[in-house]
């Protein structure tokens, strides 16, 4: 049933007293850790912006979810919302038992009753909710690669929202906003969903979609988890705030909104329909390739330019929230005007500056028109993304143990501190086995953690402006890519492979490794007993056979050169 937006909607939280009496009695349950996007889900449900969810999906929801878009009660909701956990917790869970879910600070949040244990058969939840078994696809890369083997549903009980230290004064809950709404007397309310920061287009769409709708204006930004590889949240709330004196205020307000996108195109539309509407809103606009993920393996779009609003239109009267089409605003320089695309004269001039050209001009520092952007804004973007000659990058090199890996990496690293400039790291997989992991043995699970240890240590190290040079053989191309994400969240991730043949290496093997693992006395052995996935897009190959290593590590110099990242 939809709540009138002057209404408010159910929360899942006890009072303080109940909650209190739960935190004493939550020392004796089990507990889970949540992981960052089941504590932007956990969230969203006990404050009501998941309405009508009162838990993590039971597996009879979670069936009609992946092949329905509808809850087994028929109630439309297109995304799964599922507390994934390991197979080892989920071993030790009985059904009916109550378990106390955490954030990462041990802090309990809410219990859960388990109602519902399963292992979900992810192929198919990849193939019906995102279009595609495709680990091109984030949602899909994290379904397969970071997501727990076993699903546990049930009821939850709130006991508290989970901690924000940032943005205080712009977080609001869906019963906020809706007391906000009602306060002010706004009855039509049309919602702007956005994971970018606001340029002068977007300013144009939403003075047009609030005109054309006749409603006020909520924008109302993403801040939980987006696509790896976009602005972080804290530089596009100073964007946000940054230009949002250019809007009425009488009638504009902003919100930000902790949800873990999934970038399911279509099904994401309808799914901000939903939330939106809980939140007290009557329109939303839904964009051209609405929260598309990009390209799929193939090199082509995952969904069609206006998917997402057709979908929504079919299901428009069942969400409760009218949709506000995007209109693709282009500037027309005759006119010194953004205009709709399909209302631009035949011959006029039209200029447009893409997300990638406007990553290139900040990256070598070039000018970013005022008709594209606020300066405002490109002040913000330019603190955050200094030229890259100034930012903080990672070289990984990945190959056989034997290829010459250590070795370039030590030329580079003596080559980089003669140029100075920046501190420079060497996080070689010999001395990282010493020194950050020599706990850990050589199975495939022990391996991706030594991986992941080195990429937070090059991502921090990158975040900080400096230069990392890791060394490790790094067999798997799932952990190079997390890697990946996490350095580049804050700078360029360099991938180096040391193309030298398996037969060469064996050949140089001084400790004896290789005839070792023939032998059957080291298990798990790279390109022995156990596999290396040879990277298909490295920033960088090198072969090392007959090649002196100072020709090697000039190479890796001239490369990063050219991406702007040391100077000529």
């Amino acid at each position: 049933m939809q709540i009138p937006n002057h209404v408010p909607i159910p929360e899942l939280y006890v009072s303080y007293e109940s909650s209190l009496k739960l935190r004493k009695e939550a020392g004796d349950l089990q507990s889970w850790d949540l992981s960052p996007r089941q504590i932007c889900d956990l969230e969203l449900l006990m404050n009501g912006g998941f309405n009508p969810l009162k838990g993590f999906l039971s597996e009879a929801d979670y069936d009609t979810v992946v092949e329905d878009m509808r809850l087994a009660d028929g109630a439309l909701w297109p995304m799964p919302i599922t507390l994934d956990v390991s197979e080892g917790f989920a071993d030790g869970i009985e059904l009916g038992q109550d378990i106390a879910l955490r954030d990462q600070e041990g802090v309990i949040l809410a219990t859960m009753t388990v109602t519902d244990r399963w292992t979900p058969d992810k192929a198919r939840e990849a193939q019906k909710v995102f279009g595609a078994d495709d680990s091109a696809h984030p949602a899909v890369n994290y379904l397969h690669n970071k997501a727990g083997s076993v699903y546990l549903g049930g009821p939850i009980t709130g006991i508290q929202q989970p901690n924000h230290y940032d943005f205080k004064m712009r977080r609001d809950t869906p019963n906020e906003l809706r007391a906000y709404f009602r306060k002010l007397g706004w009855r039509r309310i049309v919602a702007f969903q956005t994971r970018n920061p606001l340029h002068r287009a977007h300013q144009e769409l939403t003075f047009r979609a609030a005109k054309e709708a006749q409603a006020n204006l909520l924008i109302h930004p993403v801040v939980g988890m987006t696509k790896p590889g976009d602005v972080d949240h804290f530089t596009r709330v100073r964007c946000y705030e940054a230009v949002l004196d250019k809007y009425p205020a009488a009638t504009t307000t902003m919100s930000l909104l902790n949800l873990a996108m999934r970038m399911a195109g279509p099904r994401e539309a309808v799914w901000h329909g939903l939330i939106r509407r809980n939140h007290g809103c009557t329109h939303m606009i839904v964009g051209r390739d609405h929260a598309g993920p990009g390209k799929n393996s193939a090199g082509e779009d995952f969904y069609g330019a206006y998917d997402a609003q057709d979908l929504f239109r079919e299901h428009q009267d069942e969400i409760g929230i009218e949709m506000v089409d995007f209109k693709h605003m282009v500037y027309v320089q005759d006119r010194a005007e953004y205009q709709a695309a399909d209302e631009v004269a035949k011959g006029a001039t039209v200029l447009n500056i893409s997300g990638t050209e406007l990553r290139r001009r900040l990256r070598e520092g070039l000018e970013i028109p005022e008709w594209f952007s606020f300066p405002e804004v490109v002040e913000e973007l330019r603190r955050r993304y200094p030229p890259r000659a100034q930012q903080g990058f990672t070289v990984f090199f990945t190959g056989f143990s034997g290829s010459g890996k250590s070795t370039i990496a030590n030329a580079l690293l003596v080559k980089l501190m003669e140029m100075g400039g920046r501190p420079v790291t060497l996080l070689d997989g010999d001395i990282v086995r010493k020194n950050l992991s020599s706990e850990l043995g050589f199975s495939k699970e022990h391996r991706d953690l030594n991986i992941r240890r080195i990429g937070y240590v090059a991502s921090e190290i990158t975040k900080n402006g400096g230069i990392a040079i890791c060394a490790p053989i790094a067999p798997y191309a799932t952990t190079r890519r997390a890697v990946r994400e996490d350095v580049e969240a804050f700078g360029a991730f360099v991938e180096v492979h040391v193309a030298t043949s398996i037969e060469e290496c064996e050949r140089r093997d001084r400790k004896g490794l290789y005839a070792l693992a023939r032998a059957g006395k080291i298990k798990e052995f790279t390109g022995i007993s156990d596999p290396y996935d040879v990277p298909e897009n490295p920033e960088l190959s090198v072969e090392t056979e007959n090649v002196e290593v100072d020709h090697c590590a000039h190479q890796v110099l001239l490369k990063l050169e050219q991406m702007g990242l040391v100077a000529g």
